[in-house]
């Protein structure tokens, strides 16, 4: 991956706001560049928001202009990479909205698992995956709460666009306030110590859990992914336009196989999205269903 060398002239470089401070032109075609790569929608009321990540990018890189920098970018897919990262939003936590928890054991996964023989796959998509907390919780939940969990083959996959936060959640460290709704119990069960005031997710959960890169507005990047029998794509689509919307709506689709099963975040709603799925009124939960029986 290709760099651009750092300047030692500290004099020569611009730093602080006045380095980073984007013209009206720089701040337009940055966000273009943004929707287009992730559907999340950027604009001048974050322009300080933006213009603090650029300037932390800008000093990486060694570029002493917007221009330069940009330039930088669209000639490294690396720094996209890094650009991308930096924008991306990773608030989690384990057992985060549980009530879909209780919502695929009591309902979802015996709706899916009626269509299968014991040994067949299941498999469950987490994304956007952020460091990995939503996918390590549905497999807890499972070992904790499921009966059924070793009769079948279940997968589980969590995909992000960030790919730091991949790395991050393939490590398995988390803090006191990631752990914080867990029962003390579970967390002495599946996290030990690890003596900076942290506790890592022992190996068999990590393994458990698959991590790749998906970007829900690229239709074959989600394609790569495969079908799934549920999936989970939790506070996302609040960051897109109706456009993104509909178009990651209809990737999402295509994601289930007949039958599956969606699970948004509370303030988001699939039937002002789109009318391929049919709302389902469960004991814990709404949730999305892709029409047709399960396979």
């Amino acid at each position: 991956m290709s760099r651009q060398p750092r300047s030692t002239d500290k004099t020569a470089r611009p730093s602080g706001r006045s380095a980073s401070a984007l013209a009206v032109d720089d701040l337009r075609r940055l966000c273009a560049f943004l929707y287009q790569r992730t559907g999340m929608i950027f604009g001048e009321s974050k322009r300080y928001y933006i213009e603090r990540r650029v300037a932390d990018r800008m000093a990486a890189t060694g570029a002493r202009s917007f221009p330069a920098y940009f330039s930088h970018v669209e000639a490294d897919a690396g720094e996209v990479e890094h650009l991308i990262n930096i924008f991306t939003v990773n608030e989690t936590y384990f057992y985060r909205e549980e009530h879909q928890l209780l919502c695929l054991g009591r309902s979802l996964l015996p709706g899916i698992v009626q269509h299968k023989k014991p040994g067949d796959l299941v498999r469950i998509w987490s994304v956007p995956c952020s460091t990995g907390e939503e996918p390590y919780s549905i497999a807890i939940w499972l070992l904790e709460n499921w009966p059924l969990v070793d009769a079948y083959n279940i997968e589980i996959v969590g995909s992000d666009i960030d790919t730091q936060v991949l790395q991050d959640a393939a490590v398995g460290d988390y803090g006191t306030r990631a752990l914080s709704r867990l029962p003390p119990d579970v967390v002495e069960r599946y996290f030990e110590p690890t003596g900076d005031g942290q506790r890592r997710l022992i190996e068999d959960l990590r393994e458990s859990v698959r991590f790749t890169r998906a970007n829900l507005v690229d239709t074959a990047s989600v394609a790569a992914q495969g079908r799934f029998d549920i999936v989970f794509c939790r506070n996302v689509l609040i960051y897109f336009d109706d456009a993104s919307r509909l178009l990651a709506a209809n990737n999402l689709y295509d994601a289930l196989r007949p039958g599956g099963y969606i699970c948004l975040g509370h303030t988001e709603s699939m039937a002002r999205i789109s009318k391929r799925f049919d709302l389902r009124r469960f004991e814990d939960a709404i949730v999305y269903q892709r029409p047709g029986e399960g396979a």
